[in-house]
């Protein structure tokens, strides 16, 4: 049974995600502050993380940094009020995979549990018959869900690995933001397509040597991003 840890101060609001996501088959914790999110991902690690911001004793993004720091797989889904665009992108920026806006439908928040629960599934299935791609300093093995850069293995969030390899294995392709939102997310996003740019910016930082001039994963201007299998840098890709 698939474990949800919903981190959430509002009590009615979290007995009512518990209620609905057990109805959904999941088993269910509930933590109303940070650090007792904390303890509770120390002592039964879950497979998605359900994290409010605005927390008690320490808010979600500390929260959601600290969890990252110690478990890279952890699938983190923020949740924020509809205004707070600064909190969603912060959010992004500090490991959160996903997010969704309060108030949210019910329905909306189960549909973003399951497809979180699809990629956490996927890094527990090893495939040797996955062939590895080796673009020379970058090397990902799909089957092992591995990357390695400049001979050291990387440590990439759940997201940040299908983000990279759906671009390895598109090479020279270009993809619109929603194109990438809806090829590796699975899920349908309106309006907000920051979610992809905090993620490439992550990727960048750990697989490019320079990531402000990336040589593997290229900006297309006014389109969205393209994979570069030779690993060039070129003046017209540079980041600005």
């Amino acid at each position: 049974m698939a474990s949800i840890l919903i981190v959430e101060d509002d009590v009615e609001l979290s007995a009512v995600l518990e209620r609905r996501l057990a109805e959904s088959g999941y088993h269910v914790r509930l933590a109303e502050s940070g650090p007792e999110a904390l303890v509770l991902v120390e002592e039964r690690v879950p497979d998605v993380v359900l994290l409010d911001i605005m927390l008690p004793g320490m808010d979600g993004l500390e929260v959601c940094r600290r969890l990252r720091a110690s478990h890279p797989l952890l699938y983190i889904i923020m949740t924020t009020a509809r205004s707070d665009e600064m909190d969603r992108v912060v959010g992004l920026e500090v490991g959160a995979d996903d997010y969704v806006t309060k108030p949210f439908s019910l329905s909306e928040l189960v549909a973003r549990v399951r497809a979180a629960l699809r990629r956490v599934q996927l890094t527990r299935e090893v495939r040797e018959d996955d062939a590895v791609l080796d673009f020379g300093e970058l090397t990902i093995d799909p089957g092992r869900r591995r990357v390695v850069v400049r001979g050291h293995e990387v440590q990439l969030t759940v997201l940040e690995f299908d983000l990279l390899l759906h671009l390895a294995r598109n090479a020279e392709r270009p993809f619109t933001r929603l194109q990438l939102l809806a090829d590796v997310w699975d899920i349908h996003y309106e309006g907000y397509d920051r979610t992809v740019d905090s993620h490439i910016q992550r990727l960048r930082s750990k697989i490019e040597v320079h990531p402000g001039k990336p040589a593997f994963i290229r900006t297309v201007w006014g389109v969205g991003y393209r994979f570069q299998p030779a690993g060039e840098r070129s003046t017209d890709d540079t980041e600005a």
